[in-house]
């Protein structure tokens, strides 16, 4: 195993789980890193990738913050079991349990990344809506298709969401190729087999045999395409402070799915919301640019925001808060006369 991911393995710990519905108990990885008084941070990754994906921005973030994170089931360190039900909303209760149940936590941020900003979005549907005690402070959605008319689905995560052709393309899939595949094409500037970032993920692909599952795992898209409406109309009437960060380059979760998000849902919303570019990152924008992608969770959630648009700093591959969020719309007269 890549020293990376021995390493991350090593900074955790497990928990058992037991979902609803009498399902089996499940062996369920988590890490914590910081100051345990501090507070809150929730990271929640995404597909087909586990929490190692924050690997390069915990320790920015833990100088201020009680960082934490686990693998869904399915992923990374915790259980694969086939032929089970992988669903979002499964992992939202997960999400929930571990906060206050495992972390004893009764309040705090979420930042998520691809498919965990579909569980976050349920997860804040379900604070808002009172159906758990948890107090969720800040939510910092980052490159996800979490509007599926605008994204740009692969050739492989189409053939591995069919029923009918995911058994020939997973025959073909190795962790090693599959790594490497995430490698070329969501990364910049590309890396290759034998940088660390992609020797840890297959790593975590090989453990409890991932490969086996994403065909099962993937099914969120489903999902995610049956409830991304309410989700999102359910953010938009909440007060819950609410930050977009995205990676230039992405070409699978593009650049117009935030716009979209934020022109039509977060723009006007309550609460104090922003919308950010990095400009030298790709969908995996805490591995392209985590001191930057740090820079602005930080300053999301110490409220340390000027409302005009522009960089956050005078380097030139500075985050760039694009939009900050307004009661309402002006008028274009209002606008020229400058008010």
């Amino acid at each position: 195993m890549d020293t990376r991911a021995e390493h991350w393995l090593e900074a955790g710990d497990y928990f058992d789980w037991k979902p609803p519905g009498g399902s089996a108990p499940l062996r369920i990885f988590h890490a914590e890193f910081g100051d345990p008084e501090a507070p809150l941070l929730q990271l929640v990754h995404g597909f087909p990738t586990s929490s190692i994906d924050w690997y390069d921005v915990v320790e920015a973030l833990s100088g201020e913050r009680r960082v934490c994170v686990l693998d869904f089931p399915g992923f990374g360190f915790s259980d694969k079991p086939k032929d089970a039900t992988y669903t979002l909303e499964r992992d939202c209760e997960l999400l929930d349990f571990h906060l206050r149940d495992v972390l004893g936590a009764e309040g705090g941020a979420v930042v998520s990344h691809d498919r965990g900003d579909s569980v976050a979005l349920a997860f804040a549907a379900r604070c808002d809506a009172g159906a758990t005690p948890f107090r969720l402070t800040n939510l910092v959605l980052s490159n996800g298709n979490m509007f599926l008319p605008l994204s740009n689905l692969t050739e492989f995560q189409t053939l591995v969401l069919d029923e009918a052709t995911a058994p020939q393309a997973l025959e073909q899939i190795t962790p090693e190729l599959l790594a490497a595949g995430l490698g070329q094409t969501t990364f910049t500037p590309v890396r290759g087999p034998e940088d660390p970032a992609i020797r840890a993920l297959a790593d975590t692909f090989e453990v409890n045999d991932g490969v086996a599952v994403l065909h099962d795992t993937i099914q969120y898209l489903v999902e995610r395409s049956e409830n991304e409406e309410s989700w999102l109309e359910a953010l938009s009437r909440s007060s819950v402070p609410t930050a977009l960060v995205w990676g230039l380059y992405d070409t699978v979760s593009p650049p117009r799915v935030a716009a979209h998000i934020w022109n039509v849902f977060l723009s006007t919303k309550p609460g104090e919301n922003t919308f950010w570019l990095l400009p030298g990152a790709n969908h995996y924008l805490q591995h392209d640019q985590p001191r930057e992608f740090a820079q602005v969770v930080l300053a999301v959630l110490g409220g340390s925001i000027s409302q005009a648009p522009g960089p956050l700093s005078e380097e030139a591959a500075a985050p760039l808060l694009v939009d900050a969020s307004r009661a309402e719309l002006p008028s274009a007269k209002d606008v020229l006369a400058g008010s």
